[in-house]
């Protein structure tokens, strides 16, 4: 049976969901409808929205938004932040490793190649170490629960984690339509976040940097999926956003065009993928990066937010050692435990994947948004043998997981509250000056009954994460 944060079926309530438990009591259904609505078209207006690829019917979409809110207490918070802490140390370590002596290599704890033969392994990095030594500026770790003292890392996101504007627009949504809420609940704010965010990169300004730290946000254009949270972190961090033709290099620096001619920047915050970075070091066709940024990166003339190379860290092969890797690098064993994982690289696992292929979760090595996987359960027979194809094509390219019985929390229906299944996406940032984790995060929800697919490309909502202060 799933575990349900707010209560169970005898009808009792737990203790972070009391005040809210009472409050829906009392609330007339028809009002909480109506505001349910109203959040809608207030997404609509402020134009929060998606692009989802591949989709000729719909370029565009509205995240779904539930007004029942997720509650985490003070205590349950503490211990998620010191495991979330320790992973961001770690891999912000192994990143620095791997692209030097790889000691973890060395030591026999990683097979050689994990590294060499990953495609995200960026080898022109081999050597460079980051301004302030940071490689993971911003990063997103996704949790799954499944009791009460039961977290699990589902994945982790250290190349462009995306999200934190829904994040703070869910969080500005509450506010609006129930203040009484948080004047009977004492919930952590989050709404620090765009200026921790500029306060930590500019903290990770190379040593060109002369005056104040000039920071931008590079994105590839109003056609990407994440374009509104591009524009939206910008703006609330009052820098500019620019795309590729927008920068050049003068003087052996990266310079963006302003109507006072073209002015240095001192750290991008990127929102391009590795590959289309810099087309004279990278994909020579790409149109989204700027030339020569590369270059300038390397010879410290500018900080690039997450550092390229990155990339290796989101790999699922390499997450099936992220026990071994938190361990290598902090002495410690890890707080926080991964889903168990087989990596169908290895023959032995590839043959108990595909004999209990009905009964696993099947993804991507390099995956993500929901896409390229397989939900053994939820599969139909023709799915199933496509995959069994793909499985024993490509053995190297799947990693599986057993389908873990995630908890569930309430969403407002017409019919009332009803359970769904949720993941967390804490947002970390890390600077020379330390780690930073925005108390919550985002909670995405499956909205159809029994799914365990979360992502909103895929029809999942999001809610309002709340984190109590202390009792």
């Amino acid at each position: 049976m799933n575990f349900d944060e707010m209560g169970g079926p005898d009808g009792t309530v737990r203790d972070p969901y009391a005040a809210l438990a009472q409050w829906f009591e009392a609330e007339d259904p028809a009002r909480l409808r109506s505001k349910a609505r109203e959040a809608d078209e207030l997404f609509r207006l402020m134009g929060i929205t998606f692009n989802v690829y591949g989709d000729p019917d719909a370029s565009e979409r509205l995240i779904p938004f539930d007004i029942v809110p997720r509650i985490l207490s003070a205590r349950e918070w503490v211990r998620l932040s010191r495991g979330i802490e320790q992973r961001v140390r770690a891999i912000n370590a192994f990143l620095q490793d791997i692209h030097h002596r790889q000691e973890i290599v060395r030591a026999g704890r990683l097979p050689a190649a994990m590294v060499a033969r990953n495609e995200a392994f960026l080898s022109p990095m081999i050597g460079v170490t980051p301004p302030g030594g940071i490689w993971t500026h911003i990063v997103g770790i996704d949790l799954v629960r499944t009791g009460p003292d039961q977290f699990y890392v589902l994945e982790d996101n250290a190349r462009t984690p995306s999200g934190v504007s829904y994040m703070l627009e869910n969080r500005e949504t509450m506010l609006h339509m129930f203040p009484e809420l948080f004047e009977g609940n004492r919930v952590q704010r989050v709404n620090r976040y765009p200026q921790a965010l500029r306060d930590s990169l500019a903290a990770c300004a190379p040593d060109a940097t002369r005056d104040e730290p000039v920071v931008a946000v590079l994105t590839p254009g109003i056609h990407n999926s994440a374009y509104y949270e591009h524009s939206f972190l910008a703006d609330q961090m009052s820098v500019e956003l620019v795309e590729g033709h927008d920068l050049r290099v003068v003087d052996g620096r990266i310079a963006m065009r302003t109507t006072r001619g073209y002015q240095p920047i001192d750290v991008l915050y990127r929102r391009v993928d590795d590959d289309f970075l810099d087309p004279l070091n990278f994909s020579p066709e790409s149109l989204l990066g700027v030339p020569g940024i590369f270059d300038v990166y390397r010879a410290g003339g500018i900080t690039i937010a997450n550092a390229p190379g990155t990339g290796i860290a989101d790999d699922k092969a390499i997450y099936s050692y992220m026990p071994e890797i938190v361990e290598f690098y902090t002495g410690e064993k890890p707080l926080l435990e991964n889903v168990p994982t087989w990596r169908c690289s290895e023959a032995d696992s590839l043959a108990y994947v595909l004999d209990n292929l009905s009964d696993l979760v099947v993804k991507e090595v390099h995956g993500s948004g929901g896409y390229g996987m397989l939900i053994g359960p939820a599969a139909s027979k023709r799915e199933l043998a496509e995959f069994r194809a793909k499985l024993e094509a490509r053995p190297g390219n799947y990693i599986a997981q057993p389908t873990l019985s995630l908890s569930t929390v309430p969403i407002f229906t017409n019919k009332g509250l009803a359970p769904r299944h949720v993941d967390l996406r804490p947002f970390v940032l890390v600077s020379p000056r330390g780690i930073e984790i925005t108390p919550g995060g985002l909670t995405r929800v499956a909205l159809k009954k029994g799914s365990l697919v979360v992502n909103s490309s895929q029809g999942g909502g999001t809610k309002d994460t709340w984190v109590l202060e202390d009792d």
